[in-house]
């Protein structure tokens, strides 16, 4: 009896480490929920293969970080704020976005955008625009 028991636990402890190496792998692709509000960070580019990021020039200065935020119904909100006409206003523009994989599709005035994102963490959202290659950094 007492083999028996050790037999089964045995078994039991290979199909469960068995099943654990199905082919449900994420296959790198980032399983952070993407829905939030993001703070525009830094932007930048990558030259001789290192990412050269400064502070985002589009924050205004004195007032709030421009933001992008992400709603689970597929709704963009862009939010800018800007000195020009009065002290910190702020101007909201929808759109929507899809993701697949590891791109981001953001459709917003009726310009459309793709970037890879490079890395999302409950803290960071960070995007490299697939046509022009300038990468934004997000954060929460």
């Amino acid at each position: 009896m007492k083999t028996k028991n050790i037999l089964f636990g045995l078994l039991l402890s290979i199909g469960l480490f068995a099943g654990s190496c199905s082919s449900d792998d994420n296959e790198g692709e980032t399983i952070i929920p993407l829905a939030g509000t993001y703070n525009l960070s830094k932007t930048g580019t990558i030259v001789n293969g290192a990412e050269v990021l400064v502070d985002a020039p589009q924050n205004a200065s004195g007032c709030s970080r421009d933001y992008l935020e992400l709603k689970l119904s597929n709704v963009a909100v862009v939010g800018d704020y800007d000195s020009t006409v009065s002290a910190c206003a702020l101007t909201t523009t929808e759109g929507t976005y899809v993701r697949s994989h590891n791109d981001l599709t953001l459709v917003v005035n009726g310009v459309t955008t793709t970037s890879d994102i490079m890395n999302l963490t409950n803290k960071e959202l960070k995007i490299k625009d697939k046509t022009t290659g300038i990468i934004t950094v997000y954060t929460r």
